[in-house]
């Protein structure tokens, strides 16, 4: 869904879409598994901002046309396990309330320090702000740190990568490296100098 800002003139623009699954691509180890609803509206703030024109030193009045964008949302996915790799079922969801400002418009020459509310601001192109954008970054956004499909995951064999929570390899019988021999005994060697 494109939101611009002839669309916001008059009166707010609700929102209310279903993102279906596979249409936003979030990245290798998570999957949308069901229509993601989006609830909320877009509006529009107009900022009357003054300043001397470029190549003229009379003063200007320029109007930055913002968009501010509140929505909420919630669905289904699957993460795979950090240990495992197995998919775990997990619904995320969130709400949002953020600032959009037309591309270049805070350009300046030279470097300069930015404020805290500048930081809370992003910024859409000259045809406009794509929803499905916004809610792709605002689930990466609230994605939990370390998924793991249960707190006790054995994970996968490091040599044959069967994973451990649903059978038992024959690895750990397996003889080791034989370049590791040397170092066999040396804890033991240790422990008895102490």
């Amino acid at each position: 869904m494109l939101i611009t800002p002839v669309q916001l003139l008059d009166e707010p623009l609700p929102i209310d879409e279903s993102i279906a699954p596979g249409v936003l691509e979030y990245g290798p180890d998570i999957r949308q598994v069901a229509p993601l609803p989006v609830k909320g509206q877009a509006d529009l703030i107009v900022e009357h901002h003054s300043g001397e024109r470029r190549g003229s030193h009379s003063q200007g009045h320029n109007q930055v046309q913002d968009i501010r964008l509140r929505a909420s949302y919630a669905g289904e996915f699957e993460i795979l396990c950090a240990r495992c790799v197995e998919p775990v079922p997990q619904t995320l969801s969130g709400d949002f309330d953020l600032i959009f400002r037309p591309t270049g418009i805070d350009a300046e020459t030279g470097e300069h320090a930015i404020t805290p509310d500048e930081t809370e601001i992003g910024y859409y192109e000259e045809s406009g702000l794509l929803l499905e954008d916004v809610v792709r970054e605002q689930v990466l956004l609230t994605l939990p740190t370390r998924t793991l499909c249960k707190p006790d995951c054995q994970g996968l064999c490091p040599r044959c990568g069967q994973n451990r929570n649903l059978a038992t390899c024959s690895c750990e019988q397996t003889p080791s490296d034989p370049r590791w021999n040397a170092l066999a005994g040396l804890a033991d060697k240790l422990e008895v100098k102490h």
